[in-house]
């Protein structure tokens, strides 16, 4: 009979994912000899190589890639039953997990503060990051609810807009365009685009607007994060689009201004993301019901100082 306890099927489904004792080490604070133990230990008891390496580079083995698909059930299954029980509590206790783009968490943070206040007993594990690691979180399910742009229509999700995310043009306060009235389209595409990297989804609803106008951003720098951007386009190396949400300090000190360009803003929204039945738990169930009550009043849009 084949034995194995959860903790080494955790230690072997992180190793599996990520294919690198070290970096399974730090997702699980855990030290890399403790990995490779637990590994060692779960390939003596069913008695196959799960592992192979080549050079640098780890490998899962035929039998590694079968108990990683029973694994992630496994996990999955168990992970539902805590949710569950934590759940019979009530909301005065519990764990919610929460990941958020990294454009939304401008408002988020402040979300789960006020959140945090009103349920001190609940804890939260918050993580930033980006379009495809929200979606893979989801599809492993290793988030209760995502906060992001609009999610693909093509997955198994439920997801629920919540609130209005509009997307404008800035630009450095000394740049030719800024103080002027009425900027054509036609006149923006023609300076230089500082912008998200291709796989972001606020990159890809800018492509998208300017093509139904016959228009393309012209290439210009590719940055991976919003701080990024914004300090290249501080420092007059272009103009940019990005959510408005997240302009709060620049517009205050004066270091960026919106360019009031016809047809803009772009007007996207921010959603509320989970994985297609997955079960709710009174944890989940208020937080939803305080980001729908309280998120207008968390954004700080510049025009209301």
């Amino acid at each position: 009979m084949i034995r194995f306890t959860l903790h080494q099927l955790r230690v072997f489904s992180a190793a599996a994912e990520l294919l690198n004792y070290t970096k399974a080490a730090e997702k699980l604070h855990l030290t890399q000899p403790a990995v490779s133990m637990q590994i060692r230990q779960l390939e003596d008891n069913v008695d196959l190589p799960l592992f192979e390496q080549t050079g640098r580079q780890l490998y899962l083995t035929d039998a590694g890639r079968e108990l990683y698909g029973y694994a992630q059930r496994i996990l999955e299954v168990i992970t539902e039953a805590e949710e569950v029980l934590e759940g019979m509590k009530g909301v005065h206790r519990g764990h919610l997990r929460v990941s958020v783009a990294s454009t939304a968490n401008y408002f988020v943070a402040r979300l789960l503060a006020d959140f945090s206040k009103r349920y001190p007993g609940v804890s939260i594990s918050l993580d930033v990051t980006n379009r495809q690691r929200l979606l893979r979180q989801l599809a492993d399910n290793e988030a209760d609810i995502v906060i992001m742009g609009e999610p693909p229509t093509d997955a198994d999700l439920h997801s629920e807009a919540f609130l209005e995310n509009p997307l404008v043009a800035i630009a450095a306060a000394d740049h030719p365009l800024a103080g002027r009235k009425s900027i054509a389209l036609e006149e923006l595409a023609q300076h230089r685009f500082v912008q998200r990297e291709s796989a972001s989804g606020t990159r890809a609803a800018i492509e998208r607007f300017f093509e139904e106008h016959g228009l393309a951003v012209k290439p210009g720098l590719e940055m991976r994060s919003n701080e990024a951007i914004k300090q290249a386009i501080e420092a007059g190396l272009g103009v940019g689009i990005v959510s408005q949400h997240t302009l709060e300090l620049e517009l205050e000190t004066g270091r960026l201004v919106i360019l009031d360009v016809d047809g803009l803003p772009i007007i996207r929204h921010w959603y509320m993301v989970q994985r297609q039945g997955k079960r709710d738990t009174p944890v989940m169930r208020s937080f939803h019901d305080h980001v729908l009550e309280q998120a207008e009043r968390q954004v700080r849009l510049p025009s209301e100082g």
